[in-house]
């Protein structure tokens, strides 16, 4: 993979059009910000754009900037010492990875990827970061609760996999992508529809373990396969199959 602080072949750095044309309006922890003021963040970022599965970030990589998520989505993710891939989670747009590293000064906790069609990206270096945040409490408050949030779901992945046999991790980790999908009624629609693999690097299993668990949550009338997107038929009831397994592990 190309390390993002280097150039790579047909792709340059995103051109001020781009970055003027898209801006930072779309960044939800940016939206208490007047139009003014992200503009004026928008002027300190470097924008780039970055192919599909090239690197934006480097696990223990010294990097501190902070990456907004334009366009496109991107994963976290890092590898074993045998080389397996080990996935954290998908970052849509809209949303920033890396704050970690501007917040405490510590090398990068994992790897981060372009997917899809690729991503636009505007890093905004630490020091700016830290400055924005400490000027507005809003923003504070925002990105305390962001890492709240990864605390809990780390958190809960560690219970899983310590507590949990593989196929019901696998029930877990689809009821954590039907809860971000659209809602119909009681079902819930996951789109695009996961690849087999990549469950299997975020519970630590294997694809023909997920392929066999979907199979039987079809068979059973859990789950509905439609050209477009995986439905959960009935979201509620995934969600006792799921707590009523955790309760008794």
């Amino acid at each position: 993979m190309t390390k993002p602080d280097s150039p790579a072949d047909g792709l340059a750095e995103a051109s001020a059009a781009d970055a003027s044309a898209v801006g930072l309006d779309r960044i939800a922890l940016l939206r208490p910000l007047s139009a003014d003021q992200r503009a004026a963040v928008a002027r300190q970022c470097r924008w780039r754009r970055f192919a599909p599965d090239e690197q934006l970030i480097d696990h223990w990589a010294d990097t501190r900037d902070v990456a907004f998520l334009v366009e496109g989505r991107v994963r976290v993710l890092s590898h074993s010492a045998g080389g397996r891939e080990i996935s954290f989670n998908d970052i849509e747009a809209g949303e920033l990875v890396g704050e970690m590293s501007a917040l405490d000064g510590r090398p990068r906790s994992a790897s981060v990827v372009a997917l899809g069609e690729g991503a636009l990206v505007a890093f905004l270096p630490a020091k700016p970061f830290q400055a924005l945040v400490t000027a507005h409490p809003e923003l504070a408050m925002a990105t305390m609760l962001r890492l709240c949030d990864k605390l809990r779901g780390a958190t809960d992945r560690i219970m899983e996999l310590s507590t949990l046999g593989a196929n019901n991790r696998v029930h877990a980790e689809l009821l954590r992508l039907a809860k971000r999908g659209s809602r119909q009624g009681a079902a819930a629609i996951i789109a695009p529809i996961p690849v087999h693999s990549d469950i299997a690097a975020r519970v630590s299993t294997t694809r023909e373990t997920v392929a066999r668990v979907l199979s039987d949550l079809t068979r059973d009338g859990m789950l509905e396969r439609r050209p477009d997107a995986l439905v959960v038929r009935d979201l509620s009831r995934l969600e006792m199959l799921v707590e009523d397994v955790r309760g008794g592990a």
